[in-house]
């Protein structure tokens, strides 16, 4: 790729507005993500009894299982939020970008 073309990229208004929303909406995803994985090893570490608990009293499994795999389900839902919009509005500005620079 020459450095033209780069040039030409980057200056495109197109390719800001993309940069800057998928890096603002890669990080509210990612924080939100870390938010509720750092909540559950907080609670490990510093109040393992409520995770602790038995579902019901003659229960083995402990509230602790459902929880986790709610955050991992919870990343799952997070991935497919992401690839919903990439596959959408992102693609769309790219797609926008490649036909300017073809036009031009």
């Amino acid at each position: 790729m020459n450095k033209e073309l780069v040039k030409k990229i980057k200056e495109n208004p197109d390719y800001q507005k993309l940069a800057s929303t998928r890096n603002s909406f890669a990080i509210k995803l990612s924080v939100t993500m870390l938010a509720v994985y750092f909540t559950f090893i907080l609670t490990i570490a510093f109040n393992p009894s409520i995770l602790g608990t038995p579902i019901s009293e003659d229960s083995v499994t402990t509230i602790g299982i459902p929880i986790g795999v709610a955050v991992i389900i919870f990343a799952f839902i997070l991935t497919g939020i992401y690839t919903k919009r990439a596959n959408g509005e992102f693609d769309d500005l790219a797609n926008k970008i490649k036909q300017s620079i073809k036009e031009d």
